[in-house]
């Protein structure tokens, strides 16, 4: 089952570390470390499924070779403390291919490091673990000064900070989570704690294989010492009470099989004996529910607590879909239509027909549809609607990207779900009757979370708005709450690409919404539109 881990730290000279030689383990190279005039030879690492290094725009050629790069940073740093490189490090689900977990990865080491002006240095591990299980994660060393065609300049201190590791952990569980649902696979990762996912289990360190096989002494036995430690006390809590297992699982995803029960019990107990018990014990629980066999024959299983989620969604939504007030009248709706006009935004049929169904009477309203479909445009007119029959809409979606897309396009004051419900747990910012709360990307939400904040909407009398992608409607299980919810109240869908207005741009773009990328690039390419060239700047050239 898929874990959360990531982690980022410095390496530096004040503990004895070098940039050339820590590249070297992570790639499993042989490199020259210049500085100290020393080979540091890991070619007989095992492990390494993909290595390179990704250079941001503007930076030498020459830095693609990982010797030539490192020794630069090596010979850029005068300091006998100084600070190298910075090193995060993630697990990659093993719910993916080799194919797609290196394709989950440079995406996201792209779009958060490269395109910000950081060097990477990618390394993608696929280690097998001593319960004979895949255990792949990635290592990615990243260059803290600025980098031109001249070579490094000055440190880059915006990049220290703590609240840009944050926004790393969020939105690599954003990556995650997308890939997963777009494979109709029913698992998530959470980056918060466990204590803030209200998960009564002691955290515990990441150990790898490397670690564990050297047992005797130090700092590394310690750590595993620990471990061990409070994986003893997890399980012990385990035994004692089973659903605590069950509910940390069904945090993760919302039907599970054996296999998975069992991964879950061996990470937090400790030895043959304790797992066993803990493992029957989860086994005995009443709170244990059988759902029969899936697709593949496994037997799959959730919990009733997960179960009681569910119908406390449906309790919820069943009291909104009834109500029948938010209603926006015809008058409303005009001005709004004129306003976008003088703006120069004409919504077409479909988006019409998404407007009125949001801006008509009742408390839910249900819209899907492919990105590109102009879903932002007509909420923003559909927000100058609302609050010309006097409501206030706000905005909310998982994530801090997500929800910072849904203000840019629709002019709709949004933040992400968790910050609404911390609002909420503090007594602050509560919804009203008068309130219009619309969620974008909703099939990304989980049932637990999708719970919460439409019992909270339901109790307070507001309007709840979803909106999602139909690549997000994941096959009906537990904790497909979007689908469920738009299966059993109906809503309206949007498949007309608006961003393009050739008809075979439009079905590349809805190729491309569906995986098909393939195909999308060669109706590109049959029409010269492909353009290849031997070196970037060759490229680069080109594209001038």
């Amino acid at each position: 089952m898929a874990i959360f881990h990531f982690s980022a730290k410095v390496i530096g000279r004040s503990s004895g570390r070098s940039a050339v030689a820590a590249a070297a383990y992570r790639a499993g190279e042989r490199l020259h470390d210049e500085r100290i005039d020393r080979t540091h030879d890991f070619t007989n690492k095992a492990g390494v499924l993909h290595s390179e290094v990704m250079l941001p725009k503007g930076a030498p050629e020459a830095f693609s070779d990982r010797a030539t790069l490192w020794n630069a940073i090596e010979a850029a740093e005068k300091l006998k403390d100084a600070q190298l490189a910075r090193e995060v490090e993630f697990a990659l689900p093993r719910e993916l291919s080799k194919k797609d977990n290196i394709k989950l990865a440079r995406a996201f080491v792209k779009a958060e490091f490269v395109e910000k002006g950081m060097i990477a240095d990618l390394n993608v591990h696929w280690d097998i673990g001593k319960d004979g299980k895949v255990k792949p994660h990635a290592h990615v060393m990243l260059t803290m000064r600025e980098v031109s065609k001249e070579g490094f300049g000055a440190k880059v201190r915006d990049w220290n900070k703590t609240a840009l590791i944050e926004q790393w952990r969020e939105r690599w569980a954003d990556h995650v989570n997308r890939a997963l649902a777009e494979r109709d696979i029913d698992a998530r990762i959470d980056h918060r704690s466990l204590e803030a996912q209200g998960i009564a289990l002691e955290p515990q360190d990441k150990i790898g294989p490397a670690a564990s096989r050297i047992g005797g002494r130090g700092l590394e036995a310690e750590r595993i010492e620990e471990h061990r430690a409070i994986a003893q006390r997890n399980g012990e809590r385990i035994i004692e009470n089973p659903a605590l297992a069950l509910d940390a699982i069904t945090h993760q995803q919302a039907t599970f099989t054996r296999r998975d029960l069992a991964a879950f019990v061996h990470r937090h107990s400790d030895g043959k004996e304790q797992f066993d018990a803990a493992y029957n014990a989860v086994r005995g629980s009443p709170d244990l529910i059988s759902l029969g066999k899936d697709g593949r024959g496994q037997d799959r299983f959730t919990s009733r607590g997960m179960i009681e989620t569910e119908q406390r969604l449906n309790r919820a939504v069943d009291t909104m879909a009834r109500r029948t007030g938010h209603a926006v009248s015809d008058v409303q709706r005009n001005a709004a239509f004129a306003s976008a006009v003088k703006r120069g935004l004409v919504l077409s049929g479909e988006q019409k027909s998404a407007f009125e169904h949001v801006t008509k009477k009742g408390g839910l309203a249900v819209v899907v549809g492919y990105a590109g479909t102009g879903k932002s445009a007509m909420l923003g007119v559909a927000r100058e609607a609302w609050e010309g029959a006097g409501l206030t809409v706000r905005g909310a979606a998982l994530s801090g990207i997500a929800a910072e897309g849904l203000e840019k396009g629709s002019g709709i004051a949004s933040r992400t779900i968790a910050s609404l419900e911390h609002q909420w747990g503090k007594e602050r910012e509560q919804l009203t009757s008068h309130d219009v709360l619309v969620i974008d990307e909703a099939g990304m939400v989980g049932m637990r979370q999708m719970e919460r904040v439409l019992s909270h909407a339901a109790k307070a009398g507001a309007k709840v708005v979803l909106v999602g992608d139909q690549q997000q409607l994941q096959a009906i299980e537990a904790g497909a709450a979007f689908r469920a919810i738009h299966e059993r109240h109906g809503g309206v869908e949007i498949s007309e690409v608006r961003r393009q207005l050739s008809a075979w741009q439009q079905d590349a773009t809805r190729q491309l919404a569906t995986g098909r990328t393939g195909e999308a690039i060669r109706s590109y390419d049959e029409r010269g539109m492909v353009h290849a060239a031997d070196t970037r700047e060759a490229a680069r050239t080109e594209l001038i």
